[in-house]
């Protein structure tokens, strides 16, 4: 009975599958027609979507690296997002830092590891102010995985910028073209490379999923203004590397990402490239940025306007004339010992409110702290001043 069942079940079975095959051929076919179908659809759309593609001088460039028989079976937007990588790819680098915290009884070491982004064929190199902080060492590993010490030659915590140099030949340097980080817009395609975990030359891609965010800075009670903000892949490692359009120019150099895990949750953050040839600019040439500083110490901030609680004896805004709360120092000398007094000072006329830097609206004291820092010290502001009621204009000289 048992051998009768087998037979049975065998013969089932090999009945179940030629009915299986058959059908399968069927499907494979009408698949391989609906494929064909959907590919006709697609290429025909694909000649008439505006794709934009990298600039002739730029493809020319990635066409020597054999890359042109292959590109010919992608789509046009494959074909954007392998140029640019190979094209891109080169520009940038890993930077890997080692520090040291000596304390009572023994030395601790740690290290870290960001991204680079070559600017010129000097070897300079521009990475964020974060992942070099504290560094004892630092070196910078190029594609080709040659690793150069790299010297610290100026930083911007307040923008989380900052610049390495190492020596390097010229032909072992790719350097990054800009872009322009004021005509941005949501949804536009970008793509990331970065070295996230240490896996080096890793390119995402994504959108542009806002702009003109606040995020916080490595420098304490300050803000990174008109940071970018995207969905593309950042992970742990990913700072300091690039953020490219589809033409293959830098935007912007990934900084951060909001997260409660410590990795990517599909929002990123990059400082726009503007942003960064400023500071660049100035970092280059006096190795350090210096901010006007209007001798504002403290405001509260009201729905009328800011009030400037503490201000500078003597500093710019006292001598202006500006009527704020002042930090008033006694000292007395007692057996030869010096002793201070601090007492708070409200000004008799009543505060001032601040309502505008230079016909700017002001309504946040880090509003108002951007808007005085974007000017050298020497440079005069005007602040827009309501005093018993009445508005009047108030010119500063920075100090």
């Amino acid at each position: 009975m048992r051998r009768t069942l087998m037979k049975y079940f065998g013969l089932a079975n090999i009945v179940v599958l030629m009915l299986l095959a058959a059908r399968a051929f069927t499907s494979a076919e009408a698949l391989a027609q609906a494929t064909n179908r959907s590919s006709a659809v697609y290429n025909s759309q694909a000649t008439t979507q505006a794709v934009r593609p990298l600039p002739t001088e730029l493809t020319t460039r990635v066409a020597q690296d054999d890359l042109s028989d292959r590109l010919v079976e992608l789509t046009p937007e494959e074909r954007v997002a392998v140029q640019l990588y190979a094209l891109r790819n080169k520009s940038v680098v890993n930077v890997s830092t080692v520090e040291t915290r000596a304390n009572l009884f023994f030395e601790q070491t740690s290290e870290g590891c960001g991204s680079g982004i070559v600017l010129n064929k000097e070897g300079v190199v521009l990475t964020n102010f974060h992942v070099v902080e504290n560094a004892s060492k630092v070196d910078v590993t190029l594609f080709n995985g040659e690793t150069y010490a790299a010297k610290l030659i100026g930083v911007d915590p307040n923008t989380d910028v900052a610049l390495v140099k190492i020596d390097a030949e010229s032909d072992e340097l790719f350097p990054v073209d800009f872009g322009d980080s004021s005509k941005l817009l949501v949804g536009q395609t970008v793509y990331a490379i970065g070295n996230p975990f240490g896996l080096e030359r890793t390119m995402t891609k994504g959108i542009i999923s806002n702009v003109n965010r606040s995020i916080s800075s490595p420098n304490q009670y300050r803000q990174i203004k008109g940071v970018i903000q995207v969905d593309a892949a950042i992970n742990p490692g990913n700072s300091g590397g690039a953020l490219f359009d589809t033409s293959a120019r830098m935007i912007g150099m990934n900084t951060a990402i909001a997260s409660r895990v410590g990795e990517n949750s599909g929002v990123g953050f990059a400082v726009p490239v503007n942003t960064i040839q400023r500071i660049v600019a100035i970092l280059l040439e006096k190795g350090e940025v210096v901010r006007g500083n209007a001798g504002i110490v403290q405001v509260h901030e009201t729905e009328d306007g800011l009030i400037p609680a503490l201000i500078d004896e003597g500093g710019a805004a006292d001598q202006a004339g500006l009527r704020g709360g002042k930090l008033v120092i006694m000292r007395r000398n007692v057996n030869g010992r010096t002793y201070e007094s601090h007492s708070f000072k409200s000004p008799k006329e009543g505060f001032d409110l601040i309502n505008a830097v230079n016909g700017q609206p002001v309504k946040t004291g880090e509003d108002f702290i951007t808007a005085v820092e974007e000017h050298a010290p020497g440079e005069t502001i005007e602040l827009t001043v309501t005093r018993q009621g009445q508005v009047i204009q108030l010119p500063i000289v920075l100090n």
